[in-house]
Order: C-alpha cells, then structure tokens, then sequence
C-alpha cells in the first residue's frame, strides 16, 4: 500500500490544508490510516523539490506526511528505506477532483502505483532499446512470412503476433510469435528486479502502470507492423483440434499489419476485405482456432462463459466520452485459442523435462461448491445433471464443465425469450448473474511451481508464457523454455520459486482490484454526465446480477428508450438497490429475507420475489464519483 496521501487542497485562513479524497480502507498500513484518516496541515502550498511550482486551492495532489514512506525500488515486495520524517508536503499536483482521468490516476497513486520508473530504471531500458545485447543464440529470420497482430483498438503494447498456412491434408501450420523480452532483461538486472518488484501491469481506464518503462514496453519490445522485432516464435501443426508437430526457437519477425477486433469480425462478417499478404494467413488461423475451439468444448470440464467488461473513452479534456461493454466475439476467441495452444505447448515442454518454472494452475473445484452451485441454479430454474451422492474430484470437475455448458444453453434461450418481448427477462438473459454464480463456485487460478492443472480451461498443464511485457511469470517462462531449447538463457532456479509464484498472485490480484475500482469511478463519472444532460427521474432497465440481505446490486443501463436497439448490448453501469427502497406488489412496506442459496429475496408479508437474473427497472438516487458507487431506487 501507498504511504502516500491523496487529498484535494483548501484554504483556511493562512493555513493550506490537504483534505483526504478517498476513504481510508480498513487494514490499511498504520502509518498510512493514521495519516490519510484525517485532513493534514501543510506548511505551504508549494511543491517539495526537486519539484517546482506551487499548488492551487481545489486541486488533487500528493501529500507526503512525517512517518510516510516514499515507494521503493529494491527487494521481492519493494524493500528500501523509509523517507525521513519531516513536515508534510506536496510531492506532486495530480489534477481536478471534477476530471475523471485526474480521479483515476489520484486513485492508481493511492492504491500504491508509482506511476513512474526511478531513472537508473528508465537509463537502463534506453540503452537496452538502442542496442539490445547480442548474447542469445541464433534467430530464425521470419520476416518473409506475412504475420499479423490482433488486439483492442486501444493496446500499445503488443506481445503477441501470428502467422499461419493451410497444408494439404486439411491442417494449419501456425505460428504464434511472442516478444522476446528476455532479450532485453537479463535475470538479476536493475530492470528485471523492477519488474519482479512490479509482477504486471495495471490497465486503469485511460492509464496503464506498465511493468516495463516505455522504451521497452511500446517501442523495442512492442511487435508493431513494419519494424523488425525480436521474438520466440512457438510453431504448431493444428489437425483435428489438436496441437501436433511442435516447434520452438528465437526468431526475427515483421508484422505486416496491426489489425484490431473490431475489424476481424468486420472482415468475417463480409463487411470488410482483408488485404494481402496477411489475409489469407488470416483466413487459416480462422479454420486453425475453430478446431482449437470446438476441442476445448468438447473437454471434460472445460468452461467457456464469456463475461461482459467496461470499455471506455476519453476525450481530450479527460472526461469519459463513452462507455460501452466489450464482449467476446470470434475475433477474441481466434486469439485466445492460439495463445491457449502456445502456453500448453510450453508447459508441457517444460513439465516433460522438468525445468522450473511457474505454472498457471486452477485447482479442481470442490464438490461441496459444486453441489451448492447446483442447488443455487436449481433455485433459478436452471436445468443442471444429477448430483452423484457422493462426489469425488473428478465428477466435480466433469459437473462444472456440464454445468457451464447448461447455463450457456438456458442464456440463449433466455436471450430469445427477452427478444420475444417477455418483460421479466433482462436483455442478456441474466448472463452476468449467472456467470458471477458459476465463477464464484471456483477456486482462484494462481501461479506455482508445482504442477496440478487448469481445471477451468480443463487442461493438464498450462503456464502463462504469451504476454511477456506484462506479466513476470511470463518471463520466468520464457527463460525456462529457452534454457530447454538451446536458446542461450540459464534456466530459473528451483529455490524461491514457491515464493515468487505466491508474490506474483497476490499482485495479479492486488491489479485486479484496481482495474475494478477504477472501472467503477469511470463508470459513475459518465452516469454523472448522462444524468446532468437528461435528469435524475430517468428510468433504466437493469437486471439483479447479486443478492445480499441488504439488497440487490442492479447492472443497468443503457436507458429504456433504446430497448430493442442497444438494449441488446450488456448494461454498462451497476448500483446498489437497498431493501429499504423495495415496497410489496401493492405498494406497501415489506420485510425481506434471502434465502438459504443467496439466490432470491422474498417479501414475507406479500409473497413479491427479486430473483438473481430477474429483469428490474430503477431509478438512480445517488452517484458517488469517487468511491465508484451508485445508489438506485425501483421505478415506480
């Protein structure tokens, strides 16, 4: 956590006073709660060097008190020396509290992001960028074989690229070619040291905290069209959905394009004509995911149940200029597929061998959430298999890869039903429910040296080795491959790999949370927006996508009159429908209790029910930009 004080700056009299903008969370550092608890008193409102310049009263800045630590550069969790106790002072000016990107970065820095690499960091990845070290063993040019990039419109960085070609016999030779980071960051360096400090990136919206500083991240490491880039290049043979003839060497590449999303479906869709040479390589990674695909479904419990994200942008001013919620489509799914078949490709090379590693790991699910879950969709009327009376692992594992695909099939269905007219069903059928159900019934995938399985993607070994500039355990990956395969790296040490996999997950989760904060502040700003312009009796379509005996949470939006038109779309907003707000069927006041599966709430004196998935319209009664949350009544 930041030892740091985020807080917007007043006048009082004579005195400047920095007044905290975020609640402090319980368990926070004592340093850090005794400090951001309450308002401070500056001496001044200029900036402490070697920062120059002074502060104006209403703006976000970065407050130091006496006992704060500065962020750290060294050690596994950061390590390095406290800052001096001294008088507090403003480190630096963030922003407007009325601007959401400003609000956005003031949350990154309270959450504990640095927000910038310490310069010998920085002087490193220069260098490094304008003459990367010649000490691997040869590459295999590539950069006559047409390859291709797809990722969000978005994305700056760029790990991963493909190339692919029909054979005769109806398979797919495909190549998925991975940023050679490891090139670049040599284990023990003051870069690599860094990045295991830091273990991923942070996506926020509009602002990214990069595990790698931008010399690397965006230029040398970045695989962007028509500039030669060093990679690891993985080589399959696709026949029959299965990964044969593997291949895997350092390689030197050009991508010949840098398509997005939006733009393949574009293409698979007939709206749009792919250009050569890349679009018959396209075309064959096209046929080579399908295959993948259809025998990831046919797994025994393998689950594919896609789950709506915000995506947002921005105008120049740093106001959310639109929200909408990215989904799965077949151009996500032809890369997901590829890179699934890459990562198991090098987890079962290096399993096989028994070179360290981290493996990506997602322990099977336990029978007793298992049989929860059924009880939970049984409640819902969901259809599910038969419950054996005494399930072991193994069923369990079987069950939720049926499971999945029941719920699925109930979606579609539930889906028509809403486009038939049928008021009591949601847009999506109540997908965000019902997908929240099954995933909460799961254990957490984490990183670890020792290898049990992907009980989600219903794999048996499985690493993370295909987003090298953004994840450490990539580069752990990368080092073990290539220590296999002659490719001129040392192969990670054994002690301490345990540790560094517990260091790396608990990060990952720690992003997470910001990425989900973050969204969430984005979110209220633009339902601010959209309520100042249209006023705050506007009535919304939503659907019950969690219950607590306090109440609903209700994912909404977008607004009712678009109903048959972007009411198809995800809802972009959620909020909080206390039950304090629910009235009866007949408008009277109601007492109401969740039942036993956390699946319903039943108003004892009428008999009304509010359903997980169940269709709601609501009003919104408050927005709280800062802390991300949104209050909302029913729609009388």
């Amino acid at each position: 956590m930041s030892q740091a004080l985020v807080a917007v700056l007043q006048r009082r009299g004579r005195f400047w006073i920095a007044e905290p903008l975020f609640p402090r969370a319980a368990g926070a550092g004592e340093a850090h709660a005794r400090g951001a608890s309450r308002r401070l008193t500056l001496g001044s409102n200029r900036l402490a060097p070697p920062r120059k310049g002074s502060a104006s009263e209403g703006q976000l800045v970065l407050v130091r008190a006496p006992g704060m630590s500065r962020p750290t550069h060294r050690g596994r969790d950061g390590g390095g020396r406290a800052a001096r106790p001294g008088r507090a002072s403003i480190a630096r000016v963030i922003g407007r509290p009325d601007i959401a990107r400003d609000v956005i970065e003031a949350a990154m820095l309270d959450r504990g992001l640095a927000r910038e690499f310490a310069p010998a960091v920085e002087r490193e990845a220069r260098e490094l960028a304008s003459a990367p070290p010649a000490r691997e063993a040869a590459r295999r040019d590539l950069r006559s074989l047409p390859t291709l990039t797809i990722d969000p419109v978005t994305a700056r960085d760029f790990d991963d690229a493909i190339s692919a070609e029909p054979l005769s016999d109806g398979g797919v030779r495909a190549w998925v070619h991975i940023a050679d980071v490891s090139a670049f960051v040599a284990e023990g360096s003051l870069l690599d040291r860094e990045a295991r400090r830091r273990a991923t990136s942070v996506y926020a919206p509009g602002a990214v905290e990069p595990m790698l500083p931008h010399a690397l991240s965006n230029e040398a490491c970045s695989l962007v069209p028509g500039r030669d880039r060093l990679a690891v290049t993985v080589e399959l043979e696709v026949r029959d959905g299965k990964a044969l003839g593997v291949a895997f060497y350092r390689s030197l590449i050009r991508s010949d394009a840098r398509l997005d999303y939006e733009q393949v479906d574009r293409i698979f869709a007939g709206g749009e004509r792919a250009q050569e040479p890349w679009g018959k390589p396209l075309q064959a990674a096209r046929e080579a995911a399908a295959q993948l695909g259809a025998a990831r479904a046919a797994r025994a419990g393998a689950l594919q149940l896609d789950a709506p994200e915000p995506e947002l942008a921005f105008d120049r001013e740093g106001n959310v200029a639109s929200v909408t919620a990215r989904v799965q489509t077949e151009s996500h799914r032809l890369i997901e597929h590829l890179m699934i078949a890459a990562n198991e490709a090098v987890a079962t090379l290096l399993q096989r061998r028994g070179v360290p590693c981290l493996y990506r790991v997602h322990e099977q699910p336990q029978p007793e959430r298992v049989a929860r879950l059924v009880d939970q969709l049984v409640s819902l009327g969901v259809q599910t298999p038969p419950v054996p009376e005494r399930m072991s692992s193994s069923q369990a594992k079987e069950m939720i890869g049926e499971i999945g695909r029941n719920v699925e099939a109930h979606l579609r269905s539930a889906e028509a039903r809403s486009r038939a007219g049928d008021p009591s069903i949601p847009a999506t059928g109540g997908r965000l429910a019902l997908t929240s159900l099954v995933l909460r019934s799961l254990q957490q995938a984490v990183y670890s040296p020792r290898n049990i399985g992907h009980a989600g993607l219903g794999s048996d070994c499985y690493c993370h080795f295909t987003s090298p500039i953004r994840r450490y355990p990539d580069i752990v990956c990368h080092r073990a491959l290539l220590s296999a395969v002659g490719g001129g790296e040392h192969a990670p040490r054994a002690a301490g790999m345990a540790e560094l996999g517990e260091w790396t997950s608990t990060k990952e989760r720690e992003a997470m949370a910001i990425e989900r904060d973050t969204d969430a502040i984005a979110c209220c700003f633009m339902l601010e927006q959209t309520l100042r312009k249209q006023g705050y009796d506007e009535v919304f379509d939503g659907e019950v996508s969690g219950l607590i005996s306090a109440g609903a949470f209700v994912a909404f939006g977008p607004h009712t009159a678009a109903r048959g038109t972007e009411a198809t779309a995800p809802p972009a907003y959620e909020g909080m429908l206390p039950v304090r707000r629910l009235q009866s069927a007949d408008g009277g006041r109601e007492w109401w209790e969740l039942n036993e599966q956390g699946t319903i709430l039943h108003g004892e004196r009428s008999g009304s029910m509010l359903r997980l998935g169940q269709a709601v319209r609501v009003q919104v009664t408050r927005v709280d930009t800062v802390r991300g949350r949104v209050d909302l009544g029913l729609a009388g």
